[in-house]
């Protein structure tokens, strides 16, 4: 099992939309992200600065291959042409990456 966190920001204008649609997220998608071995998945707002806190437990063996299948997906990608203009990430973000990854730095059971 691998911990992951990740940072993105969030436009203020919408924050009231962001939490009313993940009050209510599609089945779907929620499907996807279990069987793409993602557990324990939590998304954290931080305001005034607005800033979102993404933390889920990755139970697969091939990350990369399970992350593929996610992106391929016609309803994620639907559900991401909704949220990602939502967001603003990081300027210290690597091109390749839209959230931020965190290095995990402490654990305690």
């Amino acid at each position: 099992m691998r911990r992951m966190g990740l940072v993105i920001g969030l436009r203020p204008e919408v924050i009231a939309e962001y939490k009313r649609i993940h009050a209510d997220v599609w089945p779907e998608i929620l499907d996807l992200i279990s069987r793409c071995n993602i557990r324990n998945y939590t998304i954290f707002l931080r305001e005034p600065e607005n800033l979102l806190f993404a933390s889920w437990e990755y139970h697969g063996d091939d990350f990369e291959a399970d992350m593929a299948l996610m992106r391929a997906d016609p309803r994620m990608q639907d559900w991401w042409r909704i949220t990602d203009p939502m967001q603003v990430p990081l300027s210290s973000r690597k091109k390749t990456e839209w959230w931020a990854p965190m290095e995990e730095v402490f654990h305690h059971d």
